[in-house]
Order: structure tokens, then C-alpha cells, then sequence
């Protein structure tokens, strides 16, 4: 059974910071590119995150571009997200997605918010 399961997420006040985790089983973790996604209220849902199976990582949104970066430990089956000086324009649910060929997996999200 494919399970994708974020954790990490919670109420942090501006400046703060999370770490994210996802944590994956069912699917050959190894061979699959793993990616943070965010989805804010009426919005539609944002790469913010990606990393290939070998570590090389990018971050796709320019806000929070030397704010966040996400890691992978192919042992543990793990994907991490770190987030730090949180706005409160970064409350969204974070979700986790791997994916590798026509094969793509998400997670049932974990919820952030950033207020004072």
C-alpha cells in the first residue's frame, strides 16, 4: 500500500520556523523525484519545492527562495521540508508528492499557519 504521510505542521508566529516531514512507503522511494506543494486558501495548488532521487534540489517559488529547503534521506524513506522566517503569507496545507515516470503519489497534506 502507497502511503505518503506529512507531519510537522502546526501554528508558528511570524519569523518562526517548521520542519516539515514526509514519510513514504509502499513504492521504491529511491527511484522517485519527491516534491513540496502548498495550497492556500482559493488558490490553486504551488510547487514550492522539488528534489531528484540523487539530492539535487530546487526551489520553484522566488518567496521563499533562502527560507526553505527541502532534503531527502533515502535510508529512512524520508522527505523534509525546512522553513524558516515564515510569513504569514505562507499559511497553506503543505503537501508531499513523489513521483517517477507516469507513477505520482501525494500525501494527505499537513496544515501551516503563520499569525501572530
Amino acid at each position: 500500500q502507497v502511503q505518503l504521510v506529512e507531519s510537522g505542521g502546526g501554528l508558528v508566529q511570524p519569523g518562526g520556523s517548521l520542519r516539515l516531514s514526509c514519510a513514504a512507503s509502499g513504492f521504491a522511494f529511491t527511484n522517485y523525484a519527491m516534491s513540496w506543494y502548498r495550497q492556500a486558501p482559493g488558490k490553486e495548488r504551488e510547487l514550492v519545492a522539488s528534489i531528484t532521487t540523487t539530492g539535487g534540489t530546487t526551489n520553484n517559488v522566488d518567496s521563499v527562495k533562502g527560507r526553505f529547503s527541502i532534503s531527502r534521506d533515502n535510508f529512512k524513506k524520508m522527505v523534509y521540508l525546512q522553513m524558516n522566517s515564515l510569513k504569514p503569507e505562507d499559511t497553506a496545507v503543505y503537501y508531499c508528492r513523489g513521483s517517477w515516470s507516469n507513477n505520482i503519489y501525494w500525501g494527505q497534506g499537513t496544515q501551516v499557519t503563520v499569525s501572530s
